[in-house]
């Protein structure tokens, strides 16, 4: 006998007989075979129990529309046999993930987790950071420290901060700022800028700099990416404190960007830039000379440029803004593909060949311009912005989802037919992006079908990604759902994974899900220090780029005490005069419409 076993995804039509059926995205209707030993489970978070409803199962397939997962062997005559079942919520338009303290449960237990397993449980010393973490959170025997997973792991103890108020995650995300600049941080006063080294390997009391990156990508160069990712975590911990240290060294590497990254005569930023003179010119950069990429051009936006703007509010970061959007809807889209260009010439001719990527492309960069350009359009709406935006969420549908399973891919060929480069594994960032895109998309347009693509890439997410038993997020999972375990992508610390993808989900999905779409007030903290270097005094305490006029600053509390000397429109709060930090905590409420 010749089964196989897999995961089938859809909406209840019709039960009865030892049966269900479900129609999946694609439109196709499964029917699917009970056993006497089927079991049920209704969707948990992390640091939730088991909830079994095998007791149920009968009832719970009574309600058509519902969403289930259903995982067992499928017979070569076709039948297809349901041994596990999942419910994403009890009644039939419930979705556990829209609960409104989903997302800020599954971020705390996230920082618990990541903070455990750097620190244990006492003091937060950063000697003790490992880039690579193991699947049950313990460390490996290798000792480099990496710039951007340690900014990546400040990022999301701040994010964890501003959404709990808990402030041992600052305690860590303010270390963490700190060793960064003591040890990560070199000031070029000649030149006046800053920049990062890639990280430092680390033996008892001595550490080596590694000022070049270390990876075959960009080996001895200095990428962009690495720059920006060393911005990531301190602009969102600069957010929270206003730190004025943070925010030098902000400049500094902005100043690096627009001296030494970009391209003054075509637009945009080099992907790369020379050790020994600084130039994306050299010969010595070989592939990676004279280059722009996705990350390079792009990336900033996400990773650190919206947050700054955010907290500074200052024209001269949504002027970059808006030139790094004006050079994706200018250079980006491809009439022959559904997909983006993602690598390019110094003249902005599309680079094919480069290395792994050739004309291959990543469906989570696809997704990510997607969700970003619908934030851009918020603040400086241009009709390329939302076309593109519109036209890559659309178009993505056809090629880079499981219409069958749920989630999203990751690398595949842009002509068609479209077909898996390495495998059909999902990786956890790429779902972070699909459900970004669909979930900022039907905040802002209030569409139904953005919001409907949304909930089934937070459900195929909630349902597989989350590790019960270890804690955190699994890196990837098979087609099917089931955790892949093998090699790097069984670590929970890397290279590619340190707390950033997870922690922006849960802020930005409690941000969408709760304060726009289903209109739920919003608490945030912050902890401006005496000498916060914002502009004007100003607290500016915006969740994020969201539609104007859709929200306002309903109420503050400074130290427990409510304080009155805000601007609800504006969503600012004047700080006051104190020679010790202050915990401003603010609810944020959607405007009622008349």
């Amino acid at each position: 006998m010749h089964s196989y076993s897999d995961t089938t995804t859809g909406r209840l039509v019709s039960s009865g007989g030892g049966r269900f059926r479900l129609r999946t995205a694609d439109g196709e209707l499964v029917e699917l075979h009970l056993t006497d030993t089927t079991s049920a489970q209704l969707m948990r978070n992390l640091g939730e129990p088991y909830r079994d409803v095998t007791g149920r199962l009968t009832e719970l397939l009574e309600t058509p529309g519902r969403m289930v997962f259903a995982y067992g062997p499928i017979y070569p005559d076709g039948r297809h046999q349901a041994t596990q079942v999942t419910f994403v919520g009890e009644g039939p338009d419930e979705y556990a993930f829209e609960r409104p303290d989903w997302w800020i449960t599954q971020l705390r237990e996230l920082a618990r987790f990541y903070r455990r397993a750097q620190f244990g449980t006492g003091e937060v010393d950063y000697v003790d950071y490992r880039t690579e973490i193991r699947l049950g959170g313990d460390k490996n025997g290798r000792h480099i420290q990496e710039t951007d997973t340690i900014s990546r792991l400040v990022y999301g103890m701040a994010s964890a901060y501003m959404l709990t108020g808990d402030e041992d995650f600052l305690t860590v995300a303010d270390r963490g700022s700190a060793y960064l600049q003591e040890h990560m941080r070199f000031v070029d006063t000649d030149e006046d800028v800053t920049y990062w080294y890639h990280g430092i390997d680390v033996e008892g009391t001595r550490e080596r700099k590694l000022f070049t990156s270390e990876f075959d990508d960009d080996y001895r160069a200095i990428p962009a990416y690495e720059q920006i990712y060393a911005l990531a975590g301190l602009v969102q911990n600069y957010r929270v404190t206003g730190d004025p240290s943070i925010k030098a060294d902000i400049d500094g590497t902005m100043r690096l960007f627009e001296r030494f990254f970009a391209d003054p005569r075509l637009g945009g930023y080099f992907s790369h830039i020379a050790p020994a003179d600084l130039s994306p010119h050299a010969h010595t950069l070989g592939r990676n000379q004279s280059r722009k990429n996705w990350n390079s051009v792009g990336d900033h936006a996400p990773a650190y440029l919206f947050n700054l703007y955010l907290a500074t509010g200052e024209d001269k970061h949504l002027r970059m803004l808006e030139h790094t959007f004006d050079m994706i809807v200018s250079h980006f889209p491809d009439r022959e593909t559904p997909f983006v260009q993602e690598r390019f010439h110094a003249d902005w001719s599309p680079d094919r060949t480069w290395g792994w990527q050739q004309d291959r492309a990543v469906v989570g960069h696809n997704l990510k311009i997607a969700w970003n350009l619908t934030r851009m359009n918020a603040v400086r709406a241009k009709y390329d912005y939302q076309q593109m935006a519109s036209n890559l969420a659309k178009t993505m549908l056809d090629v880079g989802r499981d219409t069958r399973r749920g989630g999203w891919y990751d690398l595949v060929n842009r002509q068609e037919p479209h077909d898996f480069v390495w495998h059909d594994r999902k990786a956890w960032w790429q779902q972070e992006q699909a459900i970004l895109a669909y979930l900022v998309l039907a905040g802002h347009r209030r569409e139904p079908e953005f919001l409907a693509h949304a909930r089934d890439a937070e459900a195929f997410y909630n349902a597989f990604f989350l590790d019960h038993d270890e804690g955190g997020v699994y890196f990837n999972v098979l087609a099917s759902g089931i955790p892949y375990l093998v090699g790097t992508e069984r670590l929970k610390g890397s290279h590619s994974m340190s707390m950033y993808h997870t922690s922006e989900l849960c802020y930005l999905a409690t941000v969408y899900n709760g304060l726009l779409i289903h209109g739920e007030p919003l608490d945030l903290w912050f902890r401006p220090r005496p000498d916060a270097d914002f502009p004007e005094g100003l607290l500016r305490v915006a969740p994020d780029v969201l539609p104007a006029g859709r929200v306002r600053l309903d109420s503050v509390l400074v130290d427990g005490q409510p304080f009155k000397d805000f601007d609800a429109k504006g969503m600012t709060v004047q700080l006051p005069d104190s020679s010790d930090p202050v915990t401003v905590q603010v609810r944020l409420a959607p405007v009622e419409e008349s």
